[in-house]
């Protein structure tokens, strides 16, 4: 949130986080100490449920840990990434079906301005939105597919798999490196993207805690750029 997406971001001291209608996602230090756990707090709003993607180290005892799956993140090797000639970009307009798609699919968090963190391609049948995938975190030189769905109706054609390579292409074309997230336990997607060519980074957590009611201070958020 200091590099490609530094305009998306909120700070308060060290802590920083999406609009709130872009995306849950915040960074923390890697070792947090009392002020960024209250400005985390007073950031999100005291009582808040917090998604902690990635943090593996110690909650405040006064903070309730309400998730915890463990996750793992891949990383393009040998994708043989192509543009796909049924594949459209998607845009503002397409935004209520995309959200409507993600409810019925469930791949992870999308929210109405998430399609302005990078490329969304979608394949249509007539005329409708059956499959995406897109363009979410952007650390500098790399890029994560995110929102990969495909409704269940028109599930076992390849849909996901075909978006994902063309997006994919977007992002090498741009000099960067494509990686991606998803549950450790989620066995069939890990198999799908490993053979087309993604390999294993690293694994890590999706955590989420709720933050006590009397940690805030009554400072103010401040856009990042």
């Amino acid at each position: 949130m200091t590099g490609p997406h530094a305009r998306f971001a909120e700070r308060r001291g060290r802590v920083l986080r999406y609009a709130v209608d872009v995306s849950p996602w915040l960074a923390l230090p890697d070792e947090p100490d009392a002020r960024d756990w209250a400005d985390l707090a007073a950031l999100t709003g005291p009582g808040a449920e917090i998604p902690l993607p990635g943090f593996r180290g110690r909650v405040p005892d006064d903070w309730e840990v309400t998730a915890r799956v463990e996750g793992v993140q891949l990383v393009d090797d040998t994708l043989p990434a192509a543009p796909d000639p049924e594949a459209v970009r998607l845009g503002p307009a397409d935004v209520p079906e995309m959200l409507a798609l993600v409810a019925r699919t469930q791949p992870g968090p999308f929210l109405p301005r998430t399609i302005e963190l990078g490329t969304y391609l979608g394949i249509r049948r007539e005329g409708v939105l059956v499959a995406m995938a897109g363009e979410r975190l952007r650390p500098p030189g790399w890029t994560e597919i995110s929102a990969v769905c495909t409704d269940p109706g028109h599930r076992g054609h390849g849909l996901a798999s075909r978006l994902v390579l063309a997006v994919a292409h977007g992002i090498r074309a741009r000099g960067e490196t494509p990686f991606l997230h998803t549950g450790a336990g989620n066995t069939n997607a890990i198999r799908l993207y490993e053979s087309l060519g993604f390999r294993l980074r690293r694994r890590t957590a999706f955590l989420a805690a709720r933050a006590p009611e009397h940690l805030t201070d009554g400072r103010v958020a401040v856009p990042v750029a």
